[in-house]
């Protein structure tokens, strides 16, 4: 992908599709290639993933697949699956996020979709393993002319449209104070990414703390106790996937060379702003 900030500024989401429009050969072509390529996030779990073409499923599997109501007239959907391990759904996050960006610079419509589909229905398309989770899907395809009503109303109650200033989001070396956007160099672009990027609720729970040797620790807002019960979809730890692809796609492009592993002393650290949830730290390489 090219002019990265670009798609993810373009991008939104798209509830409503245009059913007479399909998508074409060699778009479909290109995107099917993205897809069945290697996925691996940066916490090296593996993701599986599968165009559904719903002109190919069968009348009484169709009846038994549904969005409630919130997508109307996607023939396709982006469906993954990905086994429960550590940083899986990080990793998954990750992964559709790029498979979403890049659906977006080939002229496509997408829309997160983690709690408003029928997951066990879906879950049947990929043939999903006892082992396995399908965190998140979402449609592609055409937007339509015209949005629903429904359309509107989520755009509204979620604030979309609508993201937290920076300092709420970037933490200074001292774990206190805002890091000023003239602060953060050559990487102040690169956090902007990470502040548009999309979130459930578009609560953007991300919070990231630069320290005096320039990395990048990113942590989740709202420690939450114990461990995650087992085969339960944490929506927030999806998100902090997404954050890392928009800060990993970014640096790329800006030749910002580096990449993300979890310190595991800061795991079971306790951060001077409390209430944060270690996820994973990036680090730039040394310039030879």
């Amino acid at each position: 992908m090219r002019n990265i900030m670009e798609i993810i500024k373009k991008r939104e989401s798209v509830r409503t599709y245009d059913e007479n429009r399909p998508i074409e050969g060699e778009i479909l072509a290109q995107l099917k290639e993205i897809i069945q390529g290697k996925q691996v996030g940066p916490m090296n779990n593996k993701i599986r993933f599968r165009l559904l073409d719903m002109g190919k499923v069968s009348g009484q599997e169709l009846r038994k697949l549904g969005t409630y109501g919130i997508i109307k007239g996607a023939r396709f959907f982006l469906l993954g699956a990905v086994e429960d391990k550590e940083g899986s759904l990080e990793d998954y996050g990750y992964c559709l996020e790029k498979l979403v960006l890049q659906a977006t610079a080939l002229g496509l419509g997408t829309c997160w979709l983690s709690g408003t589909f029928r997951r066990s229905s879906f879950a049947r398309q990929i043939e999903i393993t006892p082992e396995e989770l399908l965190p998140a899907i979402s449609p592609v395809g055409y937007p339509a002319g015209r949005k629903r009503f429904v359309e509107k109303l989520f755009k509204a109650g979620t604030r979309s449209d609508k993201r937290k200033p920076w300092e709420k989001l970037f933490i200074g070396s001292d774990g206190l104070l805002p890091l000023p956007p003239e602060e953060a160099g050559k990487f102040k672009e690169v956090l902007e990414a990470v502040r548009l990027a999309p979130s459930s609720g578009n609560l953007q729970p991300w919070r990231i703390i630069r320290d005096e040797d320039g990395d990048f620790h990113l942590y989740l807002k709202g420690k939450r106790e114990g461990k995650r019960p087992e085969g339960r979809i944490d929506s927030q730890k999806i998100d902090m996937g997404i954050a890392m692809c928009h800060f990993d796609l970014v640096a790329e492009e800006r030749e910002l060379k580096g990449g993300w592993a979890r310190i595991e002393a800061l795991k079971d650290s306790e951060p001077p702003l409390g209430d944060l949830e270690y996820i994973s730290t990036w680090k730039e390489k040394e310039k030879a």
